[in-house]
């Protein structure tokens, strides 16, 4: 019950932390990858055993490549994006790839790549998002069709898009910071991560929707407001054990994983940590404020 009680509480966090987000996007703005403003790409396969890739990602800092992005692939084989490379710096990456000749490999492939590619994945990812959150609103408006009183069951779907907005407007935020101060730059993993952050924030909002709706069917309280307390002290704890065990996970991705999968793991984390915060402390307590606001205007 005390989630309802200080909802304007935990309203003024979101805000303070969606506004802290948007102002560091308009500030910092991103680093753009090579995903999207294109470079060079080159695969090899090591004949023997291949280098580890933390040992390759700390050899390609020293060097003036600028940002190189390498993926493992197959049992010995590397796909590594950088810059448009000259002659020069294209000899310069095989000799770093190979250890100085101790790895031998076998250049398998070698061309330039356009950021059409990143530009297509983007357009198609905002008509996705668009659509989605389309459904959204249509699929929860008809499930709470019969449990449309007090509040219109159109505005369960409505609060469910506002809560993912403020679960990826948050996550970006923070990679606005990590790209200014500490480099990192956007790239198809990152456009992964809103996408993923998307579905598990919207299917834990549901999930305490669907209590709601329950509950207001049961009529176990007399009042909208005690309903959607009920309903949070019912089910909060699955959304938190839940989210705990799928962060634990990351952070361990996060920690021990390869270099370019760290972002992507970080991002994740932050999506989670704030999907489930929305869906506890922001969207049915948006629910209760609507609520009050109608009986209000009555």
């Amino acid at each position: 019950m005390f989630i309802v009680k200080y909802k304007k509480i935990f309203l003024s966090i979101s805000v303070i932390l969606v506004l802290s987000s948007l102002v560091s996007l308009f500030v910092f703005g991103f680093q753009i990858g090579i995903d999207f403003k294109g470079g060079a790409l080159t695969e090899v396969v090591y004949q023997n055993n291949r280098p580890l890739q933390s040992d390759l990602d700390n050899a390609f800092k020293t060097l003036d490549l600028g940002s190189v992005l390498i993926q493992p692939t197959g049992e010995l084989g590397y796909i590594v994006k950088s810059i448009d490379l000259n002659e020069a710096q294209h000899s310069l990456l095989l000799k770093t790839l190979s250890e100085d000749g101790k790895s031998p490999l076998e250049e398998k492939d070698f061309n330039s790549i356009g950021p059409s590619v990143g530009r297509e994945l983007t357009r198609k990812a905002i008509i996705a998002i668009i659509l989605v959150s389309i459904a959204i609103i249509l699929f929860i408006a008809f499930a709470f069709r019969k449990v449309s009183k007090p509040v219109s069951s159109w505005k369960y779907g409505l609060m469910a898009i506002v809560s993912l907005l403020h679960d990826v407007i948050i996550p970006i935020g923070l990679f606005t910071y990590l790209s200014h101060f500490y480099g990192a730059e956007v790239d198809t993993l990152f456009v992964v991560a809103i996408l993923t952050i998307l579905g598990l924030s919207v299917s834990d909002t549901i999930v305490i929707f669907d209590r709601i709706r329950e509950n207001l069917k049961d009529k176990i309280e007399t009042n909208f407001s005690d309903t959607v307390g009920r309903s949070l002290d019912q089910s909060y704890m699955r959304s938190v054990f839940t989210s705990v065990t799928v962060i634990i996970v990351l952070l361990s991705l996060f920690f021990f994983g390869p270099e370019s999968t760290k972002y992507f793991a970080l991002m994740l984390t932050a999506g989670m940590f704030f999907g489930t915060y929305s869906s506890i402390f922001l969207a049915s307590p948006l629910l209760v404020l609507i609520e009050e606001l109608q009986s209000k205007n009555k």
